[in-house]
């Protein structure tokens, strides 16, 4: 399988706490929940804050990253009011709620296609969050460093001490995708999903497995869509047969099992269940053509709740093979 022309780039974000934070088992939502709702406070102009009244759409900091909407001479999935937005919060997976002043607490952001332009949003916002608070009682904490992470290499691109931030490409693209892809098992995988996994086929949340093709599917649906709003390319694949190739490679092996949790939507006034699958799954059948596209999967996440970190996972060989 080849990729689109996709890039991705990824950074390490480090929060020195200066007060007690209360987060969550999952803290994607409230790292996402904080950057939003700061984002919008610093950049809209909206007189009522509101999306929905405003014709700004993709113009707008907050609009692009958060309301992403196809254009109006959009080829390809016209019909969508939003479409995949152009980052992913990759959580801290330390189960701990409470963290006390001293402590850290590190994230990743990965920013794809014309998102990548946006990195100083990010670190200023979450300079201004610190001083706002982070989690349930509001705990103080300062941007310590960010770190740009290639894949084989980090540098430090910013430090709270100099405040400023300083330009690095360490982006991934197709070639680089392709080089990690080779490492991966060819005949029997495992993908283990280390934060809820949100797949839905015919209409249904998937509650096991999953099957391979169901996940294919999906990373399809993901990636395609990534790379014509965010990447300006039309991602021109056998979808179809792709699927029908997916479908011949059995799940031999599930130890995942369905995690629930839910946040609340501020957008919405009620709380919205997130909850998805965890755990291993082992594959095998003819999986050296799908390698390029679990890569970048392993990246970009998969599923619903990406923002929040949901659809996170890893791919390794399976457990006691040589």
């Amino acid at each position: 399988m080849f990729l689109p022309d996709i890039h991705l780039a990824r950074y390490r974000f480090e929060l020195d706490l200066l007060e007690p934070v209360h987060l969550p088992p999952f803290k994607g939502s409230a790292l996402r929940g904080g950057f939003g709702h700061t984002l919008k406070r610093l950049t809209c102009y909206h007189s009522r804050g509101r999306c929905d009244e405003c014709g700004m759409g993709n113009d707008c900091v907050y609009g692009y990253l958060f309301r992403t909407s196809p254009p109006d001479d959009s080829e390809v999935l016209s019909n969508l009011t939003e479409v995949a937005r152009p980052f992913v919060i990759q959580p801290p997976l330390d189960p701990r709620e409470t963290f006390e002043p001293g402590d850290s607490l590190e994230f990743h952001v990965v920013l794809i296609g014309r998102g990548i332009a946006y990195l100083p949003y990010f670190v200023l916002v979450f300079q201004q969050l610190g001083d706002a608070g982070l989690g349930r009682t509001r705990g103080n904490f300062v941007l310590q460093q960010v770190t740009a992470l290639g894949l084989g290499d980090d540098r430090p691109i910013f430090d709270a001490a100099d405040g400023t931030l300083y330009d690095c490409d360490l982006s991934a693209g197709p070639a680089d995708l392709n080089a990690l892809a080779a490492t991966l098992p060819t005949d029997r995988l495992t993908i283990d999903f280390v934060t809820p996994t949100r797949l839905k086929h015919h209409g249904r949340w998937m509650h096991e497995g999953p099957p391979f093709h169901v996940l294919v599917r999906r990373l399809l649906d993901r990636v395609s869509s990534l790379s014509y709003f965010h990447c300006g390319q039309r991602w021109e694949i056998d979808f179809r047969g792709w699927i029908d190739r997916a479908e011949q490679v059995e799940l031999v092996d599930a130890g995942t099992g369905w995690v629930d949790w839910s946040r609340y939507s501020g957008r919405q006034n009620q709380r919205v269940r997130m909850g998805g699958l965890v755990g291993p799954a082992t594959y095998a059948g003819d999986l050296a053509p799908f390698r390029p596209l679990l890569a970048l999967g392993e990246l970009i996440h998969v599923g619903k709740g990406t923002v929040f970190g949901n659809g996170w996972f890893r791919v390794a060989a399976p457990a006691g093979s040589v």
